[in-house]
Formats: C-alpha cells, sequence, structure tokens
C-alpha cells in the first residue's frame, strides 16, 4: 500500500473526526499521544478541539495526513504546532505523530516523519522538536528517523500509580 500525504487539508467536520478516531485507537492500543488508555472519542474530542483550533485560517499550527493510496483512509497524522514566539519561528514542534495500529510495523511512521522532514524543509525551518514517553523505545525509532535525545526529565509522567515515565526531548537539526 502506498502512502499520500496532504498538508493542510480543510480541517471538515469528516477529518476531525476521522483524526479523533484514530487518536482514539493509537492511544487505546497503547500510543503516546496525549492520553493514558482507555479513552473515548469523547475524552480525546476536549483536547482535539484545541489542537484544530490551531488550524484556522492564517492560524499557526499545519496539519499533515497520510492516506491509504487505494482506499483514501486515514493512515496516520501529525501536527506542525508553532511555539508562538517570534525568537522560535526558525523550528517547529511536532504533536501528536500518529500511524494506524493497523498499519504500524510497515514503515508508514518513518514515511510520515520523512514527509514531515521534507515539509519543514521546504518551509526553510532550521530543525524539528518533538517529546516522547519514556520506557516504551520510543526514542529509538526517532534515532533512526535522524532525531537525537537533546534533553530529560525524569518521572515526569504519571500513566498509574507507581508507574512515572522520562520526558524525553528529541531534536532534528535540518541545516
Amino acid at each position: 500500500m502506498a502512502l499520500t500525504f496532504t498538508l493542510d487539508p480543510k480541517p471538515d467536520p469528516d477529518l476531525r473526526a476521522a483524526v479523533v478516531r484514530l487518536w482514539t485507537d493509537v492511544t487505546n492500543a497503547g500510543g503516546a499521544v496525549g492520553f493514558v488508555g482507555p479513552v473515548t472519542e469523547d475524552e480525546v474530542w476536549d483536547r482535539a478541539d484545541s489542537q484544530f483550533a490551531g488550524l484556522a485560517p492564517d492560524g499557526p499550527d499545519r496539519l499533515l495526513v497520510a492516506q491509504d493510496g487505494d482506499t483514501g483512509r486515514l493512515v496516520g497524522a501529525l501536527f506542525f504546532a508553532s511555539m508562538r514566539f517570534q525568537p522560535m519561528d526558525h523550528w517547529r514542534m511536532l504533536q501528536r505523530v500518529m500511524v494506524h495500529p493497523d498499519h504500524q510495523g510497515r514503515g508508514h511512521g518513518g514515511e510520515l516523519l520523512a514527509e514531515a522532514e521534507r515539509v519543514a524543509r521546504e518551509w526553510g525551518l532550521e530543525s524539528l522538536r518533538l517529546t516522547v514517553r519514556g520506557g516504551l523505545g520510543l526514542e529509538r525509532f526517532y534515532a533512526r528517523a535522524g532525531y537525537r535525545e537533546v534533553g530529560r526529565v525524569p518521572a515526569a509522567i504519571r500513566v498509574a500509580p507507581g508507574d512515572d515515565r522520562d520526558d524525553i526531548t528529541m531534536w532534528l537539526d535540518l541545516r
């Protein structure tokens, strides 16, 4: 299956609902995208509404989606988030980097990151940043895509009583 990528798709109700379904499915499969599962779509909507608000016309944030080239089904997504602070305009934060659980292990996450890097270079950005939840091996996945660990806050993320994880900052230099 080949992926097709779309930058800045119109965030109409159908797309928003598809992103929320993706976000819910990824979370409930153990993904670290802002929640600890299990979650319902209603719970995800609360956070998604604020994430979508940055996509308003001329908004500072951007959305990149990956779709199955044959069916058009949403397979992955990520947000480019602006820090909304002029001295940081030369880089963006990647948020909610998601690939549907049915499509993981096929290289689609790497393809999504490569497309994000291509877009960032086209915009003239100098770097990309993201954070990961420790304990899942995600830092190794991002390292394979060229990201390096630049910071770690021990036990900053509580996923359950007695189960605290590190908050890890990863950085990709595009210069």
